[in-house]
């Protein structure tokens, strides 16, 4: 079955994906501005492009494991899901700053004070010399090894973003912890079994 998608997958490209990413994006920001999204359309395509962001950062994270244990390989199209986490990322922080906020004073304002804030910048700034570097280019100007090192950058980044968003929702919601979840089993597969097993 595994080797039946493989070869399927061989013959599709990766760049539909920042088609369709970019077209999502779009469509977005049309549906909040003609009042799609409800009375708060700022809010609510804050939030749509936030969560677009997390799902695609967890779905990147789970390329690795899907090879490992179900032997269906995605590697060709990981940094396409990379680039456009962030490039959704980009957006939801627009969103927040330039029509939610509308003021540089109260932007830095929020991430000073609000902790969620401060950890949600945290990791989108953690995202940005991954995004940066994610062409051969760098790959052959760091070098393989430090490339890969540097891209474990995006570890710490999608927990950030998952407290993010639990620390976001006032109450108790099931949807963020979800997410959460999801990406706290996806890291633990990809810890090697031998050391599971050694921290057991």
């Amino acid at each position: 079955m595994a080797q039946a998608i493989n070869q399927a997958l061989r013959r599709v490209p990766a760049w539909p994906i920042y088609l369709l990413g970019f077209a999502w994006i779009g469509a977005l920001f049309y549906r909040g501005a003609t009042g799609a999204l409800g009375p708060e359309p700022v809010e609510a395509l804050e939030h749509a492009y936030g969560e677009l962001a997390l799902q695609l950062l967890i779905a990147g994270l789970a390329v690795t494991p899907l090879r490992k244990h179900a032997g269906i390989n995605l590697l060709k199209f990981r940094r396409a899901i990379g680039l456009m986490a962030f490039y959704v990322l980009i957006a939801h922080v627009l969103v927040w700053a330039v029509l939610d906020l509308q003021s540089v004073a109260r932007v830095w304002a929020d991430i000073v004070k609000r902790p969620y804030i401060t950890i949600g910048m945290a990791g989108f700034l953690l995202l940005v010399p991954l995004a940066l570097s994610s062409n051969n280019l760098s790959i052959r100007k760091l070098g393989g090894a430090t490339w890969r090192r540097l891209h474990r950058l995006v570890y710490p980044a999608v927990i950030l973003g998952a407290l993010h968003y639990v620390w976001l929702v006032k109450g108790f919601e099931l949807e963020p912890l979800l997410y959460a979840g999801t990406i706290g089993v996806l890291l633990l597969l990809r810890v090697p079994r031998s050391r599971r097993l050694a921290t057991a």
